[in-house]
């Protein structure tokens, strides 16, 4: 059987637009969560902000679809290198997709939370599909590393564009056909998540294979893949670095970022407005951190062109991160809103950032038959397992925290945690090995 020819470069653009398609919905399916959170959790459960089980639900809410994404998802990275990254990037794209249309009917929230969770799946898969699939189509250094890092940058787009669905939903939810009897407009953006499927349906039938990835099963020399080799000497180091390292990217983004949403309503000059002006603000905010991420992924994708080092790349960012997060937190969700957005906006540059670095730095570590699930274990079982856990410990933590209202309690267990978070990532960065500049066949 031979191998499949090389694509044209117009079906590298194409499958440049799949790939980004699907990192900007990976993330707007994700940070979906904490702009509709509150208000899901008051029509579903009857819950009050701090009341414990308001607490225990959303700590849930973040922490166990993002499990049972990090198990799923690295079946899938498994899956990837025996079945291909097209396949299995198609059908995560359409799961996650359709599954962010059912949440949007949930009647309970255990429904919501069971479509969470195939939510999170689909994403998880995805973005190690996505990142073997790019890395193998450009094997030139350089053109590989602008790819890889400016299709990430669509993740923050993929946070503009949720931000904008929110504000819009609930500007013209009234306007919006009625959903189980109302017009809430948290149920309209999870159900805008649909749109991703649209363009993947037109496009399929015109995305070839990777080619390294083709060559190799063609010649019968692709080796199947196994767990147990990310242990053996030569890459067991990388495996646990890169697992701790993504653990504390994710940790810092789900145990104090994405909290934001649900502190901005306790600032002083939001108390006493209506319901909608104060959705609006929390979106706002929102706003200002899709913004700082965007320009922090834009950062890192220039960088990468010139810094060879890996670890002095991501210092950059962490050594400052490490000083910002906990001013914001500690201090800056005590003033106003302006400062907020300013400050939430940096934090947003210097976390986002090290997301898109994972994507250009982990495809360089493993060979072709281990790409995927190497990439796979560093995101799903340290990003989205461990990482996202952080987010149930700052719900624990804001029960014993000091602070005056419960918006300051989790203003200040997510101040702790996500400043332990940088401290690990930085610690760990010093572990951190070097790739080689081409990928390893």
């Amino acid at each position: 059987m031979p191998a499949e020819p090389k694509p044209s470069n117009l079906v590298k653009a194409l499958i440049c637009f799949v790939a980004a398609i699907g990192f900007a919905f990976d993330i707007y399916e994700i940070l979906v969560l904490p702009l509709i959170l509150g208000p899901a959790l008051a029509e579903l459960g009857g819950l009050k902000p701090g009341t414990p089980a308001y607490l225990d639900w959303a700590g849930w809410m973040f922490f166990v679809p993002a499990f049972a994404g990090g198990v799923f998802g690295l079946l899938g990275g498994y899956l990837t290198d025996l079945w291909g990254r097209r396949r299995v990037l198609v059908w995560s794209i359409l799961l996650y997709a359709f599954s962010a249309l059912a949440a949007g009917y949930s009647t309970s929230l255990e429904q919501l939370l069971f479509f969470r969770c195939t939510t999170f799946i689909g994403v998880c898969v995805e973005f190690v599909a996505a990142v073997a699939w790019l890395a193998e189509l450009f094997p030139e250094e350089k053109q590989r590393e602008s790819v890889l890092g400016f299709t990430q940058a669509f993740s923050s787009v993929g946070g503009l564009m949720v931000t904008g669905a929110y504000l819009l939903a609930v500007t013209f939810a009234a306007s919006l056909p009625e959903i189980h009897g109302g017009h809430s407009p948290w149920r309209y953006t999870l159900i805008s998540g649909l749109l991703p499927a649209i363009p993947l349906i037109i496009i399929r039938p015109f995305l070839p294979e990777s080619p390294a990835w083709a060559r190799k099963k063609a010649e019968g020399k692709l080796k199947r893949p196994n767990l147990a080799d990310l242990f053996q000497p030569q890459f067991a180091r990388t495996t646990w670095v890169t697992m701790i390292m993504f653990a504390a990217s994710y940790a810092a983004a789900f145990g104090a970022i994405q909290q934001l949403p649900r502190i901005v309503p306790g600032l002083a000059e939001l108390q006493g407005l209506a319901p909608p002006m104060v959705q609006k603000a929390v979106g706002g905010v929102q706003l200002w951190q899709e913004i700082g991420g965007l320009i922090g992924r834009v950062v890192l994708a220039i960088l990468a062109l010139y810094i060879v080092s890996r670890r002095t790349l991501i210092r950059i960012f962490q050594v400052p991160g490490l000083l910002v997060l906990p001013w914001v937190f500690f201090v800056g969700t005590g003033t106003d809103i302006a400062t907020v957005q300013w400050g939430i906006g940096l934090v947003g540059l210097l976390t986002v950032a090290q997301l898109s670095f994972w994507g250009n730095y982990l495809p360089r570590v493993y060979p072709t038959h281990l790409r995927g699930t190497g990439e796979s274990f560093a995101a799903n079982i340290g990003g989205r397992m461990l990482g996202t856990s952080a987010a149930l410990v700052t719900a624990q933590l804001a029960k014993i925290t000091p602070g005056a209202t419960p918006f300051a309690k989790l203003a200040f267990a997510s101040a702790c945690v996500g400043t332990a978070a940088y401290a690990i990532g930085l610690i760990a960065s010093f572990f951190l090995p070097e790739p080689p500049k081409d990928l390893p066949e």
